[in-house]
């Protein structure tokens, strides 16, 4: 496949308001910092070439959730590799606001970069999706991704009353939960040929755990109900057609960890024959931000005022591209501000068990 459905119209929100609405996502990444440094030590002696040593970040949206933990490890990386250049790729969908991730990076912003706090540091980026060859074979050292492996290139059918997977059942289900097995193992197998020899593979991913749990669903309000019943409303009030409506679905997967690992043990397949091996796994779960900052405050309007942005920075996609092709952009700027805006209303009404947590399978693998 050389050209993704799903890179024609996604990109998360750009300048700057990505990493600005998602503080979870950074939180995330800041935690993963040891198991990363675990994972670079375990490369062993990095000072016995020339080559550039090579990280990319897969998947980066506006580089300011990752850039504190880039911060550290490039600078641990400096520290097992004194003389060697040190290369980092910023990649994502053509449609990304790359122009943010190099104004964040070159002090523009008001994110604090690490360029120029490390030596011999060369940032560059690459609009290829994940689905695809990004680099040559044998040459890249460490491929992180956070929050961002869960997307497929393109959804294989529509949900019948829902917007996500999640919510999906039957053969409608086992349509997701194929492509996803499938584009799983190629991304594996792509990003297996692209490492070097002793270069790791550290992986965030959106998940389910072993409780059934996933992002916006642990206990309280499930955050892709609400966002199917508010759509909904919105055909019902005639705001949408209710063919709109059926248009609208996420193109992600979320998978357990042992959808996960499966290609990593399976002998047979096409990324164990290329050398890749799991190393580690785990389930996370953190706490949404704006949860933990009500619980202090215990302002209903304010929580739903905060809350709703980290939602819209990377859900808004895929809610405009269910609307026709034929509605002008004011009309579809009035329609999502209004499905978001009904979705405030409903948070600040009833607050109580609303809320973003996120799980994630935290993957590391190794090129034998």
């Amino acid at each position: 496949m050389s050209t993704t459905e799903t890179a024609g119209f996604m990109a998360m929100k750009g300048a700057g308001y990505y990493s600005k609405a998602t503080t979870g996502a950074k939180e995330v990444i800041d935690a993963a910092v040891p198991l990363i440094k675990n994972a670079v030590d375990r490369m062993g002696t990095l000072d016995t070439t020339d080559r550039p040593f090579r990280a990319a970040d897969m998947g980066c949206a506006d580089g300011g959730t990752s850039v504190d933990m880039w911060r550290q490890i490039l600078g641990h990386v400096r520290t097992k590799a004194r003389d060697r250049a040190i290369e980092i790729t910023y990649c994502d969908l053509p449609r990304n606001d790359f122009s943010q991730v190099f104004r964040m990076l070159h002090g523009q912003t008001d994110i604090k970069s690490y360029y120029g706090e490390i030596a011999g540091v060369y940032p560059f980026a690459s609009g290829t999706s994940f689905h695809q060859a990004i680099f040559p074979a044998d040459s890249v050292d460490l491929a992180f991704s956070a929050t961002a492996s869960h997307y497929i290139s393109k959804v294989p059918r529509n949900i019948s009353n829902h917007v996500h997977m999640v919510g999906a059942n039957g053969a409608e289900r086992a349509a997701y939960d194929e492509i996803g097995r499938v584009e799983w193992e190629r991304m594996l197998a792509l990003r297996a040929r692209e490492l070097v020899e002793g270069g790791r593979l550290c992986f965030l991913n959106f998940g389910i755990d072993g409780q059934g749990r996933y992002l916006g669903n642990t206990g309280g309000v499930s955050m892709f109900d609400t966002m199917a019943q508010l759509w909904q409303s919105l055909a019902d009030d005639k705001i949408i057609t209710q063919a709109e409506f059926d248009a609208t679905n996420f193109p992600q997967v979320y998978r357990t960890e042992d959808q996960f690992v499966a290609p990593l043990k399976d002998p047979g397949s096409a990324v164990h024959k290329a050398g890749l091996r799991l190393e580690h796994v785990e389930a996370r779960h953190l706490v949404c931000p704006y949860v933990r900052a009500f619980q202090t405050h215990g302002d209903a309007r304010r929580f739903a005022n905060e809350y709703i942005p980290t939602v819209r920075s990377w859900s808004e996609p895929t809610f405009a591209s269910g609307l026709a092709s034929g509605r002008s952009p004011q009309q579809r700027a009035e329609i999502l501000d209004e499905f978001f805006g009904r979705y405030e209303r409903a948070v600040a009404a009833a607050p109580s068990g609303h809320g973003m947590d996120y799980i994630h399978i935290h993957l590391v693998a190794g090129k034998s």
